[in-house]
């Protein structure tokens, strides 16, 4: 089973920014779409952004404008860049890995444990 790690979540103030990292050990991110999904409180998980094993990326309307989404080959990790934070951004954040970019959760074959950020003033 794939397994993810999620880091980079914290407490900012509205307008601020953050990075969000995902990675894996024992497997190639590379050889898949990796999704960024969020979790608010009471709230469904919704997809954030995702890109696909081609690279290419889509990116929630809800977002756009404010969030990135980065692969480093390199480092085998996949970046969350988000700017101009607003308190509805807050929420548990997820990455998850599969064969290609889906807004439903079941089409995803690992998932990270979350990290938490929070938008407060």
């Amino acid at each position: 089973q794939l397994q993810l790690v999620e880091s980079g979540g914290g407490l900012v103030q509205p307008g601020g920014s953050l990075r969000l990292s995902c990675s894996a050990s024992g497997l190639f991110l590379d050889y898949y779409a990796i999704g960024w999904f969020r979790q608010a409180p009471g709230k469904e998980r919704e997809e954030v952004s995702c890109v696909s094993r081609s690279g290419e990326t889509n990116t929630a309307d809800s977002v756009k404008g404010r969030f990135t989404i980065s692969r480093d080959s390199a480092k085998n990790t996949v970046y969350l860049h988000m700017n101009s934070l607003k308190l509805e951004d807050t929420g548990v954040y997820y990455c998850a890995a599969g064969g290609y970019c889906s807004d439903y959760t079941n089409e995803y074959d690992g998932w990270g444990q979350g990290t938490q950020v929070n938008v407060s003033s």
